[in-house]
């Protein structure tokens, strides 16, 4: 239950916040409660780690060993699986390693630097702000979470309206250019992993002859290797939109421009991390070969988003803008990282890696 306990805190205390909106310190008291309730659960799930010899597991979900294989024999830290829509195979399975815990744990640090920053500059519709920002982490906090695909593309989506919100409503003067802007390349590309989501499942529904949403069940699901190429693409077009990659990138600097303060750290801070948490989660693991295939192109991408960000971050007058070009830059490396295809490049560390099989 503490891992479902990790949403609901983020939800109910957006409500809170909302339902306080007239007293600007209560609502934001709200937010703070229930952000520091989180990281006491996360106390809880470092400890689990540590006691369970887990804390050094980092991304070890289908790039290491024989792929598929490697992912159905994940040890998890922490795993919980309740019933949504039986019919469909459609169920609530949520489930912490050593990659989420540290994203999630960033997760709370940054929510609450979000409403601290938060504090002075918002005096308008206070408690509908703090509704978005909390359900904005909901929605992040979610992703990291979700093993069954069809949750993870529901927490997907909800991390785009209250993002959209927190652009458009508290922005600044071109708001709601960016708002949109950054609405419509999130939606489009969502719409695409959605197709590639059912198409992952039709097959895994051929091979087993019932519907499955869940992750291991989708790992195992055998897929033509010219459809399994373009439903990859899918997955990776979603997750460079949010990384973002050159030349998908276009959204996030007049995004960080116009977004408040809050908006800027919540874009910067988690929001791209939701990019390449799924390249390592997802589009990976459930298509091995066509990752494999694609990987010369994910690289010359990220090679590309590395001297392209670094160059026009060098002739940025304006702080925001700046730091959205670097985010270009930086995030090239994790594309590289993670297509590279041996575990050193992935876990970012100087011990020897092999290649993945």
């Amino acid at each position: 239950m503490i891992l479902l306990s990790l949403i609901v805190m983020h939800l109910v205390g957006g409500i809170a916040a909302w339902a306080l909106g007239k007293h600007r310190i209560a609502c934001r008291v709200a937010c703070l409660v229930a952000l520091g309730f989180e990281l006491v659960l996360l106390a809880q799930l470092w400890s689990a780690a540590a006691a369970g010899d887990h804390a050094g597991v980092l991304a070890q979900v289908g790039v290491s060993g024989a792929g598929a294989g490697a992912a159905a024999e994940q040890s998890w830290i922490a795993e919980g699986i309740w019933p949504w829509i039986p019919a469909f195979g459609i169920t609530v399975h949520l489930a912490v390693d050593g990659m989420s815990l540290l994203l999630l744990t960033l997760t709370a640090f940054l929510g609450i630097v979000a409403v601290g920053a938060s504090w002075t500059e918002i005096s308008d519709r206070t408690g509908f702000f703090h509704f978005c920002l909390m359900w904005t982490l909901a929605g992040v906090t979610g992703v990291f979470l979700s093993l069954d695909l069809f949750l993870f593309y529901f927490f997907w989506e909800l991390m785009l309206i209250p993002m959209t919100f927190l652009i458009g409503i508290w922005g600044h003067e071109n708001r709601i250019f960016a708002a949109l802007k950054f609405f419509l390349f999130t939606q489009a590309s969502g719409l695409l992993m959605l197709l590639s989501i059912l198409g992952v499942t039709i097959a895994a529904k051929n091979a087993r002859g019932a519907w499955s949403f869940d992750y291991a069940d989708l790992l195992a699901a055998p897929i033509d290797p010219g459809l399994a190429t373009w439903l990859m693409l899918g997955f990776f077009v979603a997750f460079a939109v949010k990384l973002p990659a050159v030349p998908l990138h276009t959204w996030l600097p007049d995004a960080h421009t116009q977004a408040p303060t809050a908006g800027s750290i919540l874009l910067a801070g988690l929001l791209l991390k939701t990019g390449g948490y799924g390249l390592i989660r997802f589009a990976v693991p459930l298509f091995p070969a066509a990752s494999a295939a694609f990987a010369p192109i994910a690289m010359a991408l990220g090679a590309i988003g590395i001297l392209y960000g670094g160059w026009v971050a060098y002739g940025q007058t304006d702080f925001k803008r700046l730091v959205a070009y670097t985010s270009v830059s930086h995030l090239g490396f994790v594309l590289i990282g993670v297509y590279a295809w041996n575990e050193q490049a992935l876990a970012g560390d100087r011990t020897p890696g092999r290649e993945v099989e």
